[in-house]
């Protein structure tokens, strides 16, 4: 499972112009679930993101965590982050769990993380304002 975490002053998701999900200051997770995870990779990626030390204290700019300001998440489902891009112009999605495998898994890290959510397997708008920019990609299989 893969997540790219980006820290923002206010995200949103839309879908056919109707707001979905919003947040203020905190973390948007774009969440790609792969072929094989399962209730593991679930809790190892959502515990990485809420220890995650991504905001800024008076000493350090990356020194406390979401919990530590009382920051919002907002995930958004997002397969295409296990492209793979090795052959041809065309990425291959194979890697990517299939959508009634990878529905569950989704949802269950927006649950672990308390987040708000987009809508599973719609195309959606999302709407961000990168702070920082502080972006960065959490494997729930590294370190395993």
């Amino acid at each position: 499972m893969l997540a790219v975490v980006q820290r923002v002053s206010r995200a949103a998701v839309r879908v056919d112009d109707e707001l979905v999900a919003a947040i203020g200051r905190g973390l948007l997770v774009l969440v790609g679930v792969a072929d094989g995870d399962d209730e593991r990779d679930c809790e190892q990626l959502a515990r990485r993101i809420r220890n995650l030390r991504l905001f800024p204290s008076e000493r350090r700019p990356l020194d406390l965590a979401l919990d530590d300001v009382a920051g919002e998440i907002l995930c958004v489902s997002q397969f295409t982050l296990l492209a793979d891009t090795r052959k041809g112009r065309r990425p291959s999605f194979e890697r990517a769990a299939p959508p009634d495998r990878a529905r569950p898994l989704y949802e269950r890290v927006v649950e672990l993380l308390g987040a708000r959510s987009g809508r599973f397997g719609a195309h959606m708008a999302v709407e961000l304002v990168n702070d920082g920019p502080v972006t960065v990609i959490v494997d729930s299989r590294r370190g395993r």
